[in-house]
């Protein structure tokens, strides 16, 4: 069971090691080589004398251009301490497995991931001895992926993202699309990632939300007629079938927005966004449902 966001936040990693490259490539835009083989190792960095020190997550990643270290730090908040022990660690793990070690700091916080980026430089003024550049994941450079397409392209990518934004005014966009599409993974992926979804989430009527999200998709997985359903929709020919459902769905999910946000919703607005046909239209107004001070919000720019 994760019970935290600071270790859910890390533990997706070790779920899907893949993602961690992946996040690094799209979202911070860093050219590191594709892996080709991973390996999660033992987190534990404690020397002989009696002080336990310990990373959070820390991978093996076999590249074409060599072997590098994956270290991972999930950060709640910002602590001065982090900038004596991640250098240490950093230094400590290159004598030990010979490998490049590449430091990786994820939070939900804005103001922690600002902190984390900062260089951390040991020596003389204008003569850095040591210098750490951590590589910060944070709510400021994952993308929010309020799109069911979107996230089906990239589930464990989406997941990440609703994990980042746990904290924000934003998850609310995230969590149904992504439970739609975590309908496209096995039965335990998607209940494993739904358990580190919730474990970020802040807000209890978020967590709410998400749970009962989570039951329907347990339902769809355990259930055989939901199964054969789900098989058929993969089957070419049912796609018509499948869009209805994706209208139908972003449709509810911009009224639930609303809803979860204590915005009354008048008869005439429900009616028209239950009633819109254009998936992109709804996109867009699922998306202004996040931040919309009435239900009319939602049409303020022109619309369907």
């Amino acid at each position: 069971m994760v019970g935290s966001s600071h270790e859910a936040l890390h533990r997706v990693f070790q779920k899907d090691p893949a993602l961690l490259t992946r996040a690094l490539q799209k979202v911070l835009r860093v050219p590191f080589p594709e892996p080709r083989d991973f390996a999660v190792l033992n987190a534990d960095v404690t020397e002989i004398e009696p002080v336990e020190r310990r990373v959070d997550t820390l991978m093996r990643v076999e590249t074409d251009d060599g072997a590098y270290l994956l270290v991972v730090e999930a950060q709640g908040k910002k602590d001065e301490r982090k900038r004596g022990s991640w250098p240490y660690y950093l230094a400590y793990l290159y004598e030990k497995y010979r490998c490049e070690p590449v430091l990786v700091v994820i939070t939900q916080n804005s103001t922690t991931a600002r902190w984390a980026a900062q260089p951390i430089r040991r020596g003389l003024p204008g003569w850095d001895s040591l210098m750490v550049r951590p590589l910060v994941i944070g709510p400021d450079n994952v993308p929010v992926i309020a799109s069911e397409r979107e996230a089906e392209r990239d589930v464990p990518l989406a997941v990440l993202s609703a994990m980042t934004h746990g904290r924000g005014a934003q998850a609310a966009a995230i969590l149904e699309p992504l439970a739609f599409a975590l309908r496209t993974v096995d039965g335990d992926s998607a209940a494993v990632f739904g358990q580190l979804i919730e474990s970020c989430l802040a807000d209890s009527r978020a967590k709410e939300i998400w749970r009962n999200l989570m039951s329907e998709i347990r339902y769809f997985f355990n259930n055989p007629v939901a199964e054969k359903v789900r098989e058929e929709g993969r089957v070419e020919g049912r796609e018509e079938g499948r869009e209805e459902g994706r209208l139908e769905d972003r449709a509810e999910m911009t009224l639930r927005i609303l809803e979860w946000r204590a915005i009354p919703v008048p008869d005439a607005v429900r009616e028209r966004v239950l009633g819109c046909s254009d998936l992109d239209q709804l996109e867009v107004w699922a998306h202004r449902a996040v931040t919309a001070e009435r239900a009319e919000d939602l049409f303020t720019g022109g619309g369907a």
